[in-house]
């Protein structure tokens, strides 16, 4: 009965807001999927603000969100994006905005000893709600996500409640970090400091049609069977990336092929113009990524600095080169053959912010081991490796 009344209510002020702005269409015409998907929308672990962990949210999207009408228009820029978001996601009623961030994150590939591929990410930051995103569209390809819901402008330090928060976040299809789609392809983003003390972002200017960081991501979700297809997707548009900084990223399959994505142009000392930057793909398979040693498996790994071949004077000029060194050890020890996704977590684990620096402000927000495989996520909040409670689990 609790559910009966609030689905009423909230189908209630949804049709005062429709009246309010003039529409002419029944409620459910205009609105049935964005009312499925809002009601979807529910916590599944409570914040702890003394260990300073930001809640966890799950939420089933409910038919399309306008995204291939997104990609025919092409957005540069995130007021761009916030506006089509607007006035397509909310139908106009509520305000958006993104907020800028740090992301100071780490990722890997590895085999299972049974053969099974994986993509194990950490999304390092500060206390913040987070929501994992469950899509089906109509010409895409079913999908999990992971989005960092401070990026829709929801309060770090409250409880997602409300019909208006929940509205907001009909958007959080656009916004995701990381994910895997029913194909076995996997992909996150993270920050790559470039243009020297100012990061400056990535903003191509070509004749492509333009995309942002996190459509970006998107878009491989929805559209990419394999590494092979998301980079043939992502060279199709010109990139623009979010929040006034840079990223590059990262993209896995089920086959062990993977690849990491970069723009950028020249080395760190000229890379400080966003227009002049392009892509550069660096397959699993190439052994120059991993600098001056040697190559020892097709496993591959990220920080937060350009992997390009002398883009950096020094090690000491490479951002995350702390968390890079200790993935790589931890993979390569048995040449990147894991026993179970438990190592997998195990070595997010050995590099999570409270773990590896203590007294350290910030945490890992989250770490995922996602099983290219099998089409299943593996997934741990705020560093709560030890607590039994805190693992949640999903297959497509």
């Amino acid at each position: 009965m609790k559910k009966i009344i609030k689905r009423v209510c909230l189908i209630a002020l949804l049709v005062l807001l429709v009246i309010l702005v003039g529409g002419t269409c029944t409620i459910y015409g205009v609105w049935h999927n964005e009312i499925n998907t809002a009601f979807s929308f529910k916590k599944i672990r409570s914040r702890n603000d003394e260990h300073k962990d930001g809640a966890l949210y799950e939420m089933k999207v409910h038919g399309d969100y306008y995204f291939e009408e997104f990609l025919e228009k092409g957005v540069s820029s995130d007021a761009e994006l916030i506006s089509y978001i607007t006035s397509h996601i909310t139908k106009g009623l509520i305000p958006m905005k993104i907020s800028e961030s740090e992301i100071a994150c780490s990722a890997f590939t590895a085999q299972l000893e049974n053969g099974d591929r994986v993509f194990g990410r950490n999304y390092d930051f500060d206390k913040t709600n987070t929501c994992i995103v469950k899509t089906n569209p109509k010409h895409g390809f079913k999908s999990i996500s992971t989005i960092d819901l401070q990026f829709l402008g929801l309060d770090v330090n409250k409880d997602v409640k409300g019909l208006m928060n929940r509205i907001t976040a009909l958007a959080a299809p656009f916004v995701p970090l990381d994910g895997i789609n029913e194909k076995g392809v996997s992909c996150a983003i993270f920050m790559s400091y470039q243009g020297g003390d100012k990061t400056i972002a990535t903003n191509q200017d070509t004749e492509k049609p333009d995309i942002t960081s996190t459509t970006m991501l998107r878009l491989i979700l929805d559209y990419a069977d394999s590494v092979e297809a998301a980079v043939e997707l992502v060279n199709r548009y010109d990139l623009h990336d979010s929040a006034q900084t840079s990223y590059h990223y990262m993209v896995a399959d089920s086959t062990g092929k993977s690849a990491i994505l970069e723009w950028v142009n020249g080395t760190d000392k000229t890379d400080n113009d966003g227009k002049n930057r392009k892509l550069v793909v660096t397959y699993n398979d190439d052994d120059s990524h991993i600098g001056t040693r040697e190559a020892e498996s097709d496993f591959q790994w990220i920080t937060n600095f350009i992997i390009q071949p002398n883009y950096y004077e020094t090690d000491d000029e490479k951002p995350g080169f702390d968390r890079y060194n200790i993935i790589y050890d931890g993979l390569k020890s048995t040449n990147g053959i894991l026993k179970d996704e438990g190592t997998a977590m195990r070595i997010l684990q050995s590099v999570g912010q409270r773990y590896y620096k203590e007294g350290h402000d910030g945490c890992t927000v989250h770490s995922v081991v996602y099983n290219l495989t099998k089409k299943t996520s593996y997934f741990i909040p705020n560093e709560n490796y030890s607590d039994e409670s805190a693992k949640f689990y999903y297959s497509l």
